[in-house]
């Protein structure tokens, strides 16, 4: 390769799903390396649904001397389907290729974002099995999975349910009228701020964890009415989930964050728009994802079984992650050999200028002073 890198792709079987009438591996992704070499140390980022095949640092790590598998489970593109058991079954089949194909050593567990909390479950499942399987071939396939020898926390958020949680507009009062609204939590009207006063924060906080679970007391009672049916799930969906009170009045957990602003720019018009976490999901995967009550996709309880050394970065200006949800992984880690590292840069750290290399050689020399 020109820039002297070789990249393969790597399409394998799911030991839960068959291949694709059309071709397609359920498991695909794209092996990142130095040219002509076969790295001992390779990384693996994997997400719930955004495909990391071309992840943004799989370049920097390799020209490193890393190997980066961008790895990718069915659900890429298909988090309305997600079940946990399933995904962790389908990255253990990445990890495996590249110890048993790939020739690495050691395989650095790296959870980005959304990733963080599904690799720190990974290794949760691979060291110490807690996660209920959906079926007996589930759970023949998470059983055995090959743990990891490090793990990595990059921009990521504390959980599905925790994260959705905390960017749900709580003054939804009808599921099924995206206008709908209690005037008295409503976090774009002006009369409640910002800047947003203690007794509004704590009540809004309170109203979203309603919301959540009112939510879930629903799909409970919807797969109850579907039982005997000729139905086993059903598809609905989550509106108006960008509605952080933090994303609106930057005096709420100052940072170096751009006011007023989330992911999809300004947090109101993407607050009643189409596209977010959690916009649709079934019955099974709303109470597997996104429930605080039944989910196993919550950080912590799977972060306080992650004992292999462990690196917790975060990106100050990042406009969904805040200091407090990269010190609580922290916090939450049972790994004796832990670093936390606070960054300039937004989520991706595509800006200031420099920032991917800064975070990669962070990363890069952080494995090499353990041994790799």
């Amino acid at each position: 390769m020109a820039d002297g890198l070789d990249r393969e792709f790597v399409g394998l079987d799911s030991p839960l799903v068959p291949r694709a009438g059309a071709g397609g591996h359920p498991c695909q992704g794209v092996y990142h390396r130095p040219a002509g070499r076969r790295p001992t140390t390779a990384f693996i980022a994997t997400h719930y649904n955004v495909d990391f095949s071309e992840h943004y640092l799989a370049g920097y790590l390799a020209a490193r001397g890393y190997g980066f598998l961008g790895w990718n489970t069915r659900f890429r593109g298909n988090e309305a389907y997600f079940l946990l058991d399933h995904a962790l079954a389908e990255i253990g089949v990445g990890v495996r290729w590249l110890r048993e194909r790939a020739g690495v050593e050691r395989v650095v567990l790296l959870g980005n974002s959304g990733g963080g909390s599904l690799m720190a479950a990974y290794q949760s499942q691979a060291v110490e099995p807690t996660v209920t399987p959906s079926g007996d071939r589930a759970a023949e396939a998470i059983a055995g999975l090959p743990a990891g020898d490090l793990y990595v926390s990059l921009a990521a958020h504390p959980g599905r349910p925790e994260v959705l949680t905390a960017w749900m507009d709580p003054s939804v009062t009808d599921e099924c009228d995206p206008l709908s609204v209690d005037p008295a939590l409503d976090p774009y009207d002006p009369a409640n701020g910002p800047p947003f006063d203690a007794d509004f924060q704590r009540r809004y906080r309170d109203a979203q964890r309603a919301r959540n679970e009112r939510i879930t007391d629903w799909a409970l009672h919807q797969l109850d009415a579907l039982r005997g049916t000729r139905a086993a799930d059903r598809l609905f969906h989550t509106r108006r989930t960008w509605a952080d009170l933090r994303m609106i009045d930057p005096a709420i957990e100052p940072s170096d964050r751009r006011p007023r602003h989330c992911y999809l720019g300004d947090p109101m018009a993407a607050n009643y728009g189409v596209f977010g976490a959690g916009v649709q999901s079934t019955l099974r995967t709303w109470l597997s994802m996104w429930s605080l009550r039944t989910s196993q996709c919550r950080g912590a309880p799977h972060l306080g079984r992650v004992t292999v050394p462990a690196l917790v970065v975060h990106a100050r200006a990042d406009a969904g992650v805040y200091e407090s949800d990269a010190r609580a992984i922290f916090d939450a880690l049972a790994a004796a050999d832990r670093e936390l590292h606070l960054l300039a840069g937004e989520h991706y750290f595509r800006d200031p200028p420099g920032a991917r290399d800064v975070v990669a050689d962070l990363l890069a020399g952080w494995v090499a002073s353990r041994g790799g």
